[in-house]
C-alpha cells in the first residue's frame, strides 16, 4: 500500500481538527489529540482558536485556572504544553523517559552538570524531589524561586565537597549556582513524575504549584507501558504515517531510545510505502487514511510550533527551501495554512488597541480568496491579542 501525498494530508489535516473548527465542545478533544505546545506564552490559545469555534482568552483561563479541565506543564521536548487533566497519565507518565541514558538526552545539558557533583540524573532528581515538596506546599513559586529556594535546602544536607560545588557558579548563566541549575533540570522531570505543574501565567511568570494542591489529589497512578502506548497511538493518529526515528524527534529522544514506547505498538501498526520511505500507520486507521481523499480547502494561520507543524516529514508541507524560514533555532514565526499546505509565514505587532500583521508568502502571490480569508483571520487573531484593529501586509519571499 502506497498512500498519496494528498492522501497523507487529508488524514493528517482531520486528526488535527485543521479540516474545519469543531464546536466549542470540541476544545478537550482538540487540545487532547497530542497536546498543544504553549511557547512562546499565547501559541496554544491561537493554536486552538485555529480548531475550534469560540475560543476566546477568559474561556482558556477559565479551563486551566477555574475549570482546571486542562492543565499546563512541560511535557514533550521539556516544552510547556496544554493538555486535558483527565488525560494527564499520558503527557507526564507517557513522555518520561524510562532510563538514565534516555533521560539525560532528554534533558540535553544537564549530563556535565550531575556528573561534576558524582550524581546520577535520577539520583539529583529524587534528591530534589525530597525537599521541593516542603519549599512549595502552600505556594506558587516561579522558576527562579524555586530553584534558588529548593537548592539552598538541599545545600544544607550536602557534604562540605559537595556543597562547595553545589554553589559554585555554573556554566548555564551568569551567576547561577550549579546546584540551582541542577534544581531547574530536575522540574523538568518532577513534572513527568506529577509533582508540579503550572498555576495560570501571572505578572510575566508562569508560577509552579504542587499537582495533588491545584487539583485536589495527585493524578490517577497509571502503568507507564499503557501511557506510553497511548501517547505513541495519538502521535500516530495526528502524524502518521510516520517512523521510530521521526517520533524519537517528536518526543525529544534518540531513535534507539525509542523502544519503550514503539514496541508497546508495534503489533498494532501496518507498514506502508510513503514517499521514498517505508513508514508506520495504526491498522485501524487505515482505511481512515486510503479514504481520506483530497487535502480539505482552507486557510489558517497558526501559531508558531503549532502542533500540526511539529511533524517531522517536513517537505509534506513545503519545499525544502524553505524550512529554515519556517522552523528555526529560535524565533520561530507562525505559519499560513493553505489547503493543507504552508504557502508562507507571519510574524505580529501589537501597540495599544493596533496589531499589524506581516504575511511572507512563498513562491508565487496567494489568490485574492486566500488573501481575504487571511485578513478575517487576522482579525480574530488581533482580538485574541487584545487588539481592536489590524493592518495586514504581503509580501513574497
Amino acid at each position: 500500500m502506497k498512500p498519496t501525498k494528498d492522501d497523507v494530508i487529508a488524514f493528517r489535516l482531520r486528526a488535527h481538527h485543521l479540516d474545519r473548527r469543531t464546536g466549542a465542545a470540541g476544545l478537550l478533544d482538540a487540545a487532547g489529540r497530542c497536546g498543544v505546545q504553549d511557547s512562546p506564552p499565547g501559541s496554544a490559545l491561537l493554536a486552538l482558536h485555529a480548531r475550534v469555534e469560540g475560543v476566546t482568552r477568559d474561556g482558556l483561563d477559565a479551563a486551566l485556572g477555574r475549570d482546571k479541565s486542562l492543565l499546563r506543564s512541560w511535557c514533550v521536548r521539556g516544552a510547556p504544553f496544554c493538555f486535558p487533566t483527565v488525560d494527564a497519565p499520558v503527557f507526564t507518565t507517557g513522555v518520561l523517559p524510562p532510563d538514565e541514558a534516555a533521560l539525560r538526552h532528554f534533558l540535553l545539558g544537564a549530563g556535565p552538570a550531575v556528573d561534576r557533583l558524582g550524581l546520577g540524573l535520577t539520583e539529583a532528581v529524587d534528591l530534589v524531589g525530597t525537599e521541593i515538596e516542603d519549599v512549595l506546599a502552600g505556594r506558587r513559586l516561579d522558576i527562579r524561586a524555586l530553584g534558588a529556594e529548593t537548592a539552598a535546602h538541599i545545600a544544607r544536607g550536602l557534604s562540605k565537597k559537595r556543597r562547595a560545588l553545589w554553589e559554585e557558579e555554573g556554566p548555564y548563566a551568569a551567576g547561577q549556582p550549579l546546584g540551582e541549575a541542577v534544581v531547574h533540570f530536575c522540574v523538568r522531570v518532577l513534572t513527568l513524575r506529577g509533582v508540579l505543574c503550572f498555576a495560570p501565567r501571572g505578572g510575566g511568570t508562569a508560577p509552579f504549584v504542587l499537582v495533588r494542591e491545584w487539583l485536589g489529589e495527585p493524578i490517577p497512578g497509571v502503568a507507564p507501558e499503557r501511557a506510553r502506548a497511548e501517547l505513541l497511538r495519538r502521535y500516530l493518529r495526528c502524524y502518521g504515517p510516520s517512523t521510530r526515528a521521526d517520533f524519537a524527534a517528536w518526543l525529544g529522544v534518540r531513535a534507539g531510545d525509542a523502544g519503550p514506547w514503539w514496541d508497546l505498538v508495534e503489533d498494532e501498526m501496518t507498514a506502508v510505502g510513503f514517499g521514498r520511505r517505508t513508514a508506520w500507520i495504526l491498522t485501524a486507521d487505515l482505511d481512515a487514511l486510503t479514504g481520506a481523499g483530497p487535502a480539505p480547502k482552507g486557510v489558517r494561520l497558526l501559531p508558531p510550533r503549532d502542533p500540526y507543524t511539529q511533524l517531522r516529514d517536513r517537505a509534506t508541507l513545503v519545499g525544502p527551501r524553505h524550512h529554515r524560514a519556517v522552523w528555526k533555532t529560535v524565533g520561530d514565526p507562525g505559519t499560513v495554512l493553505v489547503d493543507g499546505g504552508i504557502a508562507g509565514t507571519w510574524r505580529a505587532r501589537t501597540s495599544g488597541k493596533k496589531a499589524s500583521l506581516r504575511v511572507t508568502v512563498f513562491d508565487a502571490p496567494l489568490r485574492e480568496r486566500d488573501r481575504k480569508a487571511l485578513r478575517a483571520e487576522a482579525e480574530r487573531i488581533a482580538v485574541l491579542r487584545g487588539a481592536a484593529s489590524v493592518d495586514v501586509a504581503f509580501d513574497i519571499r
